[in-house]
């Protein structure tokens, strides 16, 4: 249809079912490439980086874009966790490490959980207004204080917990109008390795899992846990494959034993610990196979993402759009001015930007021990 001037033409988006696949892009701003990338019938998802923000406003003119492309729109996800895992910083409220919540509730769980809340509501809220639809938080992994990518990121080496406050966390997430992502399935805490860079292995067995690990995954599938990331881990007394490309994992246990109706992300497919599974379309074909409702390749690889793309023949079920659809954020989000005038808002971002102050300006100034544009 036009708009008024006779030379200009207004395109609808194109309706297409989203796909199994969630993909990066390069920069602030969509490249002409990135656009026709983004409307293949494979793609689902993007996820955004610190390499794709430079302002408010060019981030809300970036998710605007995105938006257009697909109806129903693209799922616009982050890494934005907080602590060293905070993609977007300039604009946005500074959120602890989860560990500082954990060391609260130590002394005060009330007063931790109540934080917790606060520190879900702003964080979805912020995000919302710049129309991302989800974060991929909480971790849910208990810190065994040896893994070299977990440590701070998690809440506690208590599992009760870490229940306590990733549940909190969860309800203000969904107060503000976003989804939780628990991470890392069955649990990342225990083993020394970087999943980024090597392939780690725990050689505990399921009843040694169970009675420990499991457990936040268990009691957050309860309170109706939105999705799920697995981890990039071989544990091998259950299965010779990592749990993101094991059916054992995610159809038997998490679908069957543990009643999870919700999505399952793979974790990044370019990261080392997928290397098991062989080149890019087999690592998607086999999480998928597994279980998998979306697979994530975000490395920053056009080549690799396009090879995905061409080869890759799967059809999301019914099932499958489904649930991915309830990840879409709710309702309409705020204008980050209207949110900036809201008293409930402003009093929360009081509260959260007092959390561990000290040892979280340190933490964002030194070497965080992970690459800011890797996925986590």
């Amino acid at each position: 249809m036009r708009d008024g001037d006779p030379g200009t033409t207004v395109t609808s988006p194109i309706l297409m079912p989203l796909g199994p696949v969630m993909l990066d892009i390069a920069g602030p701003q969509l490249a002409p490439i990135e656009k026709e990338r983004l409307s293949r019938p494979a793609v689902g998802g993007v996820i955004l980086f610190s390499r794709n923000y430079q302002s408010l406003q060019q981030l809300a003119e970036l998710t605007a874009g995105i938006r257009a492309l697909r109806n129903p729109h693209l799922l616009i996800a982050v890494d934005h966790e907080g602590g060293r895992v905070q993609r977007f910083r300039d604009g946005f409220t500074r959120i602890p490490a989860m560990r500082e919540l954990g060391r609260i509730w130590d002394t005060n769980a009330q007063h931790a959980r109540n934080l917790a809340h606060m520190t879900g509501f702003v964080l979805a809220a912020e995000l919302r207004a710049c129309s991302i639809d989800l974060s991929f938080t909480p971790v849910l992994d208990v810190d065994h204080g040896t893994s070299s990518v977990i440590g701070d990121r998690a809440f506690h080496n208590n599992p009760r917990a870490i229940v306590e406050l990733g549940h909190s966390l969860m309800q203000g997430l969904k107060q503000g109008g976003m989804a939780a992502v628990g991470k890392h399935f069955p649990g990342h805490g225990f083993v020394r390795a970087d999943s980024h860079l090597e392939i780690p292995v725990d050689e505990r067995n399921f009843q040694e899992l169970e009675t420990n690990d499991l457990l936040p995954f268990i009691q957050m599938i309860g309170y109706g846990l939105n999705a799920i990331m697995p981890a990039h881990v071989i544990y091998s007394q259950v299965d010779k494959v990592p749990a993101g490309f094991s059916s054992i994992w995610l159809k038997d246990i998490l679908r069957r034993r543990l009643g999870f109706q919700g999505v399952v992300f793979s974790d990044d497919l370019s990261m080392e610990g997928a290397s098991t599974a062989g080149r890019i379309v087999q690592r998607a074909e086999t999480a998928l196979n597994a279980g998998c409702d979306m697979v994530l390749v975000c490395s920053n690889n056009p080549a690799a993402a396009d090879e995905l793309l061409d080869n890759l023949h799967w059809q999301m079920s019914p099932t499958n759009l489904a649930r991915v659809a309830q990840l879409h954020g709710r309702p309409q989000p705020a204008s980050l001015l209207r949110l900036r005038e809201d008293a409930y808002y402003a009093k929360a971002v009081h509260q959260v930007a007092s959390i561990g102050l000290r040892s979280g300006d340190l933490a964002l100034s030194g070497n965080t021990g992970l690459d800011n544009d890797e996925i986590s």
